[in-house]
């Protein structure tokens, strides 16, 4: 008699598990959009699950479907919004070429006017980040990931002199130095960002390499 193992029938395939379906993932995506409008808005509506329910059209039952709560909500946002600002610099940086056509290209993107509500959205969240652990550690992540891009810009440039210098500290230097523009810009400064960037990223790259 032929043991289980012996059965030359197909095994029958493990369960998969139940995807999301197209209705929860709209519902989903309206509450995220909602929540956004919310956080860039003016402060005069709270930020609370029931009023980001409201303005999504859906119960405030259907929004804790989806979200634990407040934090869970946010933390949701921090993360929706990483192909705006992250995704993009990475894209820049891991693309073909010598270090002189990646930092033309992290410039050029850089230079790019930022989504209307995007600097809003993300002085909301630093006030978040402030009171809310959570809120923090995931935004804290999302900003590890962007300083990362600066350091792998760099880290091209050590790697065509041979690893003649460390790329963290000038890559940290030109992140640091992107959100201070940033922040400056967002209270109506008028700076063109695209020398300001050329002249950080090219003289952080011509004192490393002292050419």
């Amino acid at each position: 008699m032929a043991t289980r193992s012996d059965d030359p029938r197909p095994l029958a395939p493990a369960p998969r598990r139940p995807r999301a379906s197209a209705k929860g993932e709209q519902t989903r995506a309206r509450l995220l959009a909602a929540a956004r409008e919310l956080l860039a808005g003016d402060g005069t509506v709270p930020f609370t699950t029931r009023n980001v329910a409201a303005l999504g059209g859906v119960t405030h039952g259907m929004c804790h479907y989806h979200f634990q709560n407040r934090t869970d909500l946010i933390v949701a946002v921090v993360r929706s919004i990483r192909p705006e600002w992250i995704t993009p610099l990475e894209e820049a940086v891991a693309g073909p070429g010598a270090f002189a056509e990646r930092a033309e290209r992290v410039i050029g993107l850089l230079a790019e006017p930022e989504a209307g509500d995007l600097a809003r959205v993300h002085s909301a969240l630093h006030w978040f980040a402030a009171n809310d652990d959570s809120v923090r550690e995931s935004l804290e992540a999302e900003y590890r990931r962007w300083r990362a891009c600066f350091v792998a810009l760099f880290q091209v440039l050590a790697d065509e002199h041979g690893g003649a210098f460390d790329p963290r500290p000038l890559g940290e230097a030109a992140a640091a130095g992107t959100d201070g523009l940033a922040a400056f810009q967002s209270l109506g400064a008028r700076i063109d960002p695209a020398p300001v960037m050329r002249a950080l990223i090219l003289g952080l790259a011509s004192g490393a390499t002292g050419t």
